[in-house]
């Protein structure tokens, strides 16, 4: 299975950097992960309504570029659906039994996606009710990718 992220905005932290890069060499054995990184726009303080979407506008437009047109598209947006690890890594499997080989997740900027991404994603998956750093959520989501591949091979993870 090839299993594409793609985030708006570079990781900025080393921390984070290196967790990244851990998940990524875990998942090796699993899938081909692959992690595209677009440009974001600069929000300037106090951005009218008007001016937040035509930020998210031009970065959906970049995310939509980037999308593989025979990917199956799950974009983490707040109004999507809430699953536990397993649920998520039966998703994944029941992807691939149906014949799925590539599925792309996708990771807005600071202001979300843009209502152009929400309507290509087959699948909105939300984490929380709460709003996390996009660049934290790039960590949180690569671990429970690597998580579910556990879950899918019968092989022990933490709990």
């Amino acid at each position: 299975m090839k299993v594409t992220l793609i985030c708006v905005g570079k990781l900025k932290e080393k921390y984070l950097t290196q967790g990244v890069e851990e998940y990524m060499k875990r998942l090796g054995r699993y899938c081909n992960l692959e992690i595209v990184e677009l440009a974001d726009e600069k929000t300037p303080d106090n951005a009218s309504a008007v001016m937040e979407e035509m930020i998210k506008k031009k970065e959906g437009e970049r995310i939509l570029k980037a999308l593989k047109e025979d990917s199956y598209c799950i974009a983490l947006a707040i109004e999507g659906f809430m699953l536990s690890s397993t649920d998520l890594a039966e998703k994944i499997d029941t992807l691939g039994v149906n014949g799925v080989s590539h599925i792309s997740f996708i990771i807005g900027g600071s202001l979300g996606l843009s209502d152009e991404v929400l309507k290509r994603a087959d699948y909105k998956l939300s984490f929380s009710k709460m709003t996390f750093p996009h660049q934290l959520m790039r960590m949180i989501l690569v671990e429970q990718i690597y998580r579910s591949y556990r879950i899918i091979s019968n092989q022990p993870y933490h709990k």
